[in-house]
Formats: structure tokens, C-alpha cells, sequence
């Protein structure tokens, strides 16, 4: 009876709209729910971003086939876009997620403006079971509790893949993964930036002439730095402060340089420690965020005592997992890193970079929960390794499961690049972006700006978010 129902999969962005790719090529009958009005929502809020990953490795097998393959109502002369560019965030929806998700088989399966707040699982007559039930749990049904502008509702579906992403739950700026006290209230009157600002555009007079602390040492916040120290160069009464956790240790700050086997996320450490070395870009170590205080200026108050002032605050400083809709569900989560327990020790972050972890899919990323499965870079928890290509084939191997052919979810094929420039805090991917202006001109050995990224992202290829 549970055949009859639909997997539904949450989060329109990559890895989401994936994943229904290979249901559909599977003939399984899908549901994508999606709190934006569009694919890949998240993605959007950094559309000004270039990421790391070329077109090369941000478009899922799947996903081309479905856009490429001619059908009756389908003329199947989508153009995939130059291998060895760089595309922008608004580039990668424009020209791959929005064709995608407007297919004639696609279109049909996504559910936009909902937001998903709990799933559980329920009897194929109604019957309820909660988490602590046993008895018949496996053969039940999960019913998907969704909010939409009309009210609330209850979807009831076969599986489930979740595929929402991190952007939504950033961590905050205080200390020890609390808030900050005040923090909240900074947020709300406009102090606390959002991660990845456009400073040299759309947010340019709202930082020009600006205090500024970037929270971070990651490549969100290596981003949004390199824009600040262009955007002082054009305005000097800009000062641009950036607080680190830790010590100034240059290895992490700036990678690997033309050691990366992602040249513009190595362009990017090479370009940022120039700013630095100018005075563009003054260093604080051990900023640990106790207490923000509202005034004419943000007060910053630091554990050791020490006080700052800042016009603005940007938190580059990550994100986590939003699991409080899955507390209904039996999850097996390593307790460090929050992805699913048999993943965890594949992507610790103390231990492996972007290139290093290794191919896993339906098997590693199963819980407990029957047919339940977090993917992208949800599934990484807190981990900062994740690359797109890495999802894809998560969710190809899921589909497989799910839809019966054991062999081909336990066929696992993923190549990587090995980098120890992994460290990142964007959404979780180590496709991170680059800025545009810089990695339009990076010098790789292609025709063009080329990585050797295998996917997220997304270094979000991503965010996203959802990626």
C-alpha cells in the first residue's frame, strides 16, 4: 500500500531537485516541497557570488539527461552552459535550477511556499506513532507537516529525503555556540548583517564609510573581506576589522594558494593576505563575543574584557542543521558533527578536507528511521567539507534504494580533488564562492577559468540551501 504514495524530498535547490531527477528517471512518483517561490532559494541571497566549482561539475547526470532528452511535450534543446566557467550564484538558478525545475516532469512534482515544520510517521489508516512507538513502525507511513500562506497542512509520503540545506540556521556570534546576550536584538535593528553581503553592490552605501567587524575565518568570510578591502580602497574612511576565534594561524587563513587544486578559491587566500599585508584589513585575534550592546554604534564586548565598536557586524562564522522538525523521527547523528553516525568520522573536519572524504551513499546516510534520509549539506551537520558533487551521488544512490535496485545504490563512484583548503563556513560547502570579479579572471590550465572541483558547492555545487 506505502508504493502508492509519493517520496517527497524538502528543498528545491540542487541537491533537492536531484534527488526527484532520479526518482522520476526511475518512474518513482515524487513530491518537492519548497519554502521560497522558487528553485533554489538560498542560492539567491548570494546570486552576486562566483562559486569555485565550474558548469563542468554543477549539473547532476540525472538532472542533464532530464534537460536534454526530447519527449512529446518536451523539445529537449536545453544548452548546458561552457564546462570551464565559473558561474554566479543568479547564474547557476538562471541557466540550470530554473529549466530544471520548469520541465514539463518537473514542474508538476514541486510545491513552492512550503515550509516544512515537523515529520513524523503515522498507519496507512491514521493511526499515530510517535517516536516512542515499535510496534509496525517500519511499515507506516510519514506524514510531512507543511505551512503555507493558506495554513498549515499534512502531506503523507512513502519517504522522505531532506534536503533543505543550512542557510537558515546560521550560527550565532556569541561564544561556545550560544548567543551573544544582546545578540538577538542586534539581529532585529539591522547591526548583524546578513552572512554574505554585497558590499560592492547592492549593500555598497550602507557599508561605504563604515566600521565593520567580519566574524569568520572561513571563505564566506574571505569573501566578504576581499569585497570590504576593494570597497575601502574606493573609499578610505572604511575600516574593515576581522575578528578570529583563535590565533592568526596563515595556513588556515589563506589556504593553500596555488597549491589549491581549486585555483579561484587559491586566488582567493592569495588575494586576501594582500589585503592584509596593505593595512586594508586589520587582524583581532581571540574574539570570543560575550555581550552586544545598542547605541549609536554596536558595542562588542569580548570575554577577556576588551571592547570594540562597530558600525556592523558580519557573521561569517557558519551554519548548523535545523533538526527541531525531525524530533518525532529516530535519527542516528554523531554526537561532534551532527551528519548521520556512520558519516561522521568520514568528514571530520579535524581529519579530512573536501578531497579526502570518501564516496557514500543510501547505505552511511540511513537512520534508524526507515526510508528517512538527510542529504547535501544538511547531511554534513557541521562539518564545512561538503561539495556538491558529493550529494549528487548521494541522492543517485538513494533513488536506487528506494526504488529497489540494491546493486546500483551500493555502486558508489565519486572522484574528488585532494585539497587541504577545505575550511569553510558557507552554508557548509566546499564550493564555496568566489568573488566574482576575482575568479572571472583567475589563471587556471583551461581555456578558461577552470576547477577541478568534483561537485556543493555549491561549494554550493551548492547552497544550498536550499542548499
Amino acid at each position: 500500500m506505502n508504493e502508492t504514495y509519493p517520496v517527497i524530498v524538502i528543498g528545491a535547490g540542487p541537491i533537492g531537485l536531484a534527488a526527484a531527477a532520479h526518482l522520476l528517471e526511475r518512474n518513482q512518483e515524487v513530491r518537492v516541497l519548497e519554502v521560497g517561490t522558487g528553485p533554489g532559494a538560498a542560492i539567491r541571497n548570494w546570486g552576486h557570488i562566483r562559486l569555485f566549482s565550474t558548469w563542468r561539475w554543477n549539473i547532476d547526470a540525472a538532472s542533464r539527461r532530464l534537460l536534454e532528452t526530447p519527449t512529446e511535450d518536451y523539445a529537449g534543446n536545453w544548452q548546458a552552459p561552457r564546462e570551464t566557467r565559473l558561474p554566479t550564484g543568479a547564474e547557476l538558478v538562471e541557466a540550470y535550477l530554473e529549466p530544471l525545475a520548469t520541465h514539463p516532469a518537473m514542474a508538476p512534482t514541486i510545491s513552492y511556499g512550503h515550509r516544512v515544520t515537523a515529520v513524523t510517521r503515522v498507519q496507512p489508516d491514521g493511526g499515530g506513532v510517535d517516536k516512542t512507538r515499535s510496534n509496525g513502525r517500519e511499515g507506516s507511513l510519514f506524514l510531512v507537516r507543511t505551512a503555507t500562506a493558506q495554513g498549515p497542512g499534512d502531506l503523507l509520503a512513502r519517504a522522505v529525503i531532506d534536503a533543505s540545506g543550512t542557510w537558515g540556521a546560521p550560527n550565532p556570534v556569541g561564544r561556545s555556540g550560544l548567543e551573544a546576550i544582546g545578540e538577538a536584538e542586534a539581529r532585529a535593528t539591522g547591526f548583524i548583517t546578513t552572512p554574505l553581503p554585497d558590499p560592492l553592490g547592492t549593500d555598497r552605501e550602507h557599508f561605504a564609510g563604515k566600521t565593520i567587524l567580519v566574524l569568520g575565518a572561513g571563505h564566506s568570510a574571505a569573501n566578504t573581506l576581499i569585497s570590504l578591502g576593494r570597497l575601502r580602497q574606493r573609499h578610505p574612511d572604511t575600516r574593515v576589522l576581522w575578528g578570529l576565534r583563535g590565533a592568526a594561524n596563515p595556513v588556515r587563513l589563506y589556504g593553500g594558494g596555488p597549491a589549491d587544486e581549486l585555483p579561484a578559491r587559491g586566488q582567493l587566500g592569495t588575494s586576501l593576505r594582500r589585503f592584509v599585508e596593505n593595512g586594508d584589513i586589520t587582524i583581532l585575534e581571540n574574539v570570543s563575543i560575550a555581550t552586544l550592546v545598542r547605541g549609536e554604534m554596536l558595542g562588542v564586548d569580548l570575554a577577556d574584557g576588551r571592547h570594540l565598536e562597530a558600525d556592523l557586524v558580519v557573521p561569517a562564522t557558519g551554519f548548523r542543521p535545523e533538526l527541531s522538525m525531525l524530533s518525532e523521527l529516530r535519527l542516528d547523528l554523531d554526537e561532534i558533527v551532527e551528519a548521520p553516525r556512520k558519516l561522521g568520522p568520514l568528514i571530520d573536519p579535524e581529519f579530512h578536507s573536501c578531497g579526502t572524504v570518501s564516496a557514500h551513499g543510501e547505505r552511511i546516510l540511513a537512520h534508524p528511521e526507515t526510508n528517512f534520509y538527510i542529504t547535501g549539506m544538511k547531511s554534513y551537520g557541521r562539518a564545512p567539507t561538503f561539495l556538491m558533487a558529493t550529494g549528487y551521488e548521494q541522492v543517485r544512490s538513494i533513488a536506487a534504494s528506494l526504488a529497489g535496485d540494491r546493486s546500483a545504490a551500493d555502486l558508489l563512484e565519486l572522484q574528488l580533488p585532494e585539497t587541504g583548503v577545505c575550511s569553510t563556513d558557507l552554508g557548509g560547502s566546499c564550493d564555496s564562492p568566489a568573488p566574482a570579479e576575482q575568479a572571472a579572471g583567475c589563471a587556471v590550465p583551461a581555456p578558461e577559468a577552470e576547477s577541478c572541483c568534483g561537485p556543493q558547492p555549491v561549494s554550493i555545487g551548492f547552497a544550498t540551501g536550499t542548499l
